[in-house]
């Protein structure tokens, strides 16, 4: 299983966190499918490829409780949901 999870990044007392798509069973440090964003703490800066996190959304990856936090500020869960109902739309499913 795929998860969306924080690599701790930088130096002493200035950690910097990658957000990167990774198998569940590798460590923090360990090698990740894809970088997908950044996220600094100290001066509270995010970068996200929303594309790349709605991929990997898509096909079943499951974000930590961190990252979902962080991915709601530029609003990419929104996104997510909006083409979610395109493609069931496209599909011809009825919406409730």
């Amino acid at each position: 299983m795929v998860k969306l999870r924080l690599k701790r990044c930088g130096r002493k007392q200035r950690a910097i966190y990658r957000i990167v798509a990774i198998d569940v069973r590798s460590q923090r440090e360990g090698r990740d499918l894809r970088k997908v964003g950044f996220y600094d703490p100290i001066k509270n800066q995010t970068y996200s490829n929303v594309l790349a996190i709605l991929y990997f959304l898509e096909k079943g990856a499951q974000p930590t409780g961190t990252v979902h936090y962080i991915s709601k500020k530029p609003e990419i869960l929104k996104e997510l949901r909006v083409n979610y109902k395109k493609k069931l739309k496209k599909e011809g499913v009825p919406l409730g």
